[in-house]
Formats: C-alpha cells, sequence, structure tokens
C-alpha cells in the first residue's frame, strides 16, 4: 500500500513539473520533439507490424 501512495504521489509530482516546464517556451520545444519521435516510432511500428502480417498472410496462403 505504501508503494502505491508513493507511485501516486511521484505520478502526481510529475504531472506538476511537467505542466511548469511546459509554460517555458524551452519547454514547448522540448515536449513538441518529444511528441514528434513518439510519433515517428509509434508510426515505424504500426508500418513494421503491417509487413510483417502481410508477409504472415502471403506465406498461410502459399501454404494452403
Amino acid at each position: 500500500m505504501k508503494s502505491l501512495v508513493l507511485l501516486i504521489v511521484g505520478v502526481g509530482i510529475g504531472f506538476l513539473a511537467a505542466h511548469q516546464i511546459n509554460k517555458t517556451p524551452e519547454g514547448k520545444r522540448f515536449f513538441a520533439d518529444v511528441d514528434s519521435r513518439a510519433k515517428e516510432f509509434s508510426s515505424a511500428v504500426v508500418e513494421g507490424y503491417k509487413t510483417r502480417e502481410a508477409e504472415l498472410r502471403a506465406a498461410v496462403a502459399d501454404a494452403e
């Protein structure tokens, strides 16, 4: 139970810190950069998933 409380407090402090950092121009640039990198990463994961899915579907079709 103590670790759950510490986790919640830590998350709260993190949100407050991020909110304060986001108020500055440098903070906004930082979070925009993080957001764009996260979108690039997720796009790469989705593309890789779709490519692998197509490969597996083709292999199953050939096996049948």
